[in-house]
């Protein structure tokens, strides 16, 4: 395919996404504005808004100022007036590194991957340039450069993953391909370790992500009439209730990521000095915000028996590595320096990823203790570490199983006999 027919249809991935996140945001504020004021949409009040919202979304924080006159009307402090806003509705950056991903991966696949790439990234710095100059206001306001980088960043780390993924396994003719034959010159017990180590990884994260997930449905399905109550204690019509809803939707991977950290141990802050883990809670005041209603207002040492989730996805992970690792072919055993590096290499890249999800589901809403809600990046990874080195280390280092089976690449059917089975069947042969 010509270059300039990747780099166009790369701009449009790019074009496309960034045009969903703010469509999303825009066309339920506009129709909010309508039937609350009637008349025709104010752009000069819903275009800002929306773009602050999804910059927020790509992990652009935004600096609210608000009018005295505000403050006096609304009966709050003037130490109200001015504070961040960069807890993130990651449903926004989970939608772009999803859609970037399968542009580099496209890219691959024509063999035109640094063009799309580049068309990709330099069309959403341009169109973040653009947002940020178009959409200045007194009431939110953001840093440049952050306006700019951070989604131009997000895009250029989901395409490059994709890039990354598809070129290991298909080729790429260029950088990847020479990596992987440095890897290739490696002794076939070593050779495999670091896609395997990144498959254990990627079992490990889709796995705590779906535990979380089971966590945040079966509170709502428990606690749902707190969060029902707290609606009705907002005191919003049905388009209001419509808009929190959606609200909530944007922000569920958010939640998702605390329940990652709450089931790993270390839990979340919800505020200065408010903690919620599974050994204790101590939350005292929180916004009346809907989805609060589900965080648990006590702990007992009992619900740590959670963390035995990740130990036991680092042990489906170690399991699932076993199975694939070709191993030396003497006697039947396998060297254990390859094994253990692989358990130390999906703990690491297990507990890093979880350290980036906490990092970015991490943030303010508001002001004084408000300025701080979610996971400690840090005490995330080393839990999520040490608890799937734990799992994986008992399945990747214990004792095999049965007799392995042979590799299928050779034909050599007895590679995994041990001498004594070998010796039979030269016997039986002679």
């Amino acid at each position: 395919m010509h270059r300039l027919l990747v780099a166009l249809l790369a701009a449009v991935d790019a074009v496309v996404a960034a045009a969903v996140g703010i469509g999303a945001v825009l066309a339920p504020l506009t129709l909010l504005w309508i039937f609350t004021f009637g008349g025709t949409a104010d752009w000069h009040a819903l275009w800002p808004a929306s773009a602050r919202i999804w910059q927020l979304g790509n992990l652009v924080p935004s600096q609210l100022a608000l009018d005295e006159t505000y403050l006096r009307d609304a009966g709050l402090p003037d130490e109200a007036g001015a504070f961040a806003v960069s807890l993130a509705p990651l449903a926004f950056a989970a939608f772009v590194l999803l859609f970037a991903a399968r542009s580099g991966r496209r890219a691959v696949a024509v063999g035109a991957w640094g063009t799309g790439v580049a068309a990709g990234v330099a069309t959403t710095a341009l169109l973040s340039l653009i947002v940020m100059l178009t959409s200045g206001n007194p009431v939110a306001s953001v840093p440049g450069w952050a306006a700019v980088l951070a989604p131009t960043g997000l895009y250029a780390a989901g395409a490059l993953g994709g890039v990354i993924a598809a070129a290991w396994d298909e080729g790429d003719t260029g950088p990847i391909d020479r990596l992987h034959d440095l890897v290739d010159r490696l002794p076939p017990s070593w050779r495999e370790l670091p896609a395997l180590a990144v498959r254990g990884a990627a079992i490990v994260i889709l796995g705590l992500v779906a535990a979380g997930g089971a966590l945040v449905a079966l509170r709502a399905f428990t606690r749902g009439g707190d969060v029902i109550a707290l609606f009705q204690a907002a005191q919003v019509d049905g388009l209001g209730a419509a808009a929190l809803t959606l609200a909530h939707l944007a922000y569920l991977p958010t939640f998702i990521v605390w329940a990652i950290s709450w089931i790993a141990g270390p839990g979340f802050a919800l505020g200065a000095g408010a903690t919620v883990s599974p050994v204790s809670s101590t939350v005292g005041l929180v916004p009346g915000i809907p989805v609060f209603g589900l965080v648990p207002e006590s702990g007992h040492p009992l619900l740590l028996l959670a963390a035995l989730v990740p130990v036991a996805l680092g042990a489906l992970a170690g399991w699932a590595l076993r199975a694939r690792m070709a191993g030396a072919r003497e006697a039947g055993e396998e060297p254990v320096g390859p094994r253990a590096l692989a358990a130390v290499g999906v703990a690491a890249l297990s507990g890093a990823a979880a350290a980036l999800l906490a990092a970015a589901a991490s943030g303010s809403i508001g002001p004084g203790r408000l300025a701080h809600l979610g996971p400690e990046p840090g005490a995330v990874a080393l839990a999520v570490g040490i608890e799937v080195l734990i799992g994986a280390g008992i399945l990747l280092l214990g004792p095999v199983v049965g007799r392995p089976r042979p590799d299928r690449a050779t034909d050599d059917g007895d590679a995994w006999l041990t001498a004594d089975e070998r010796a039979v069947a030269e016997r039986e042969a002679d």
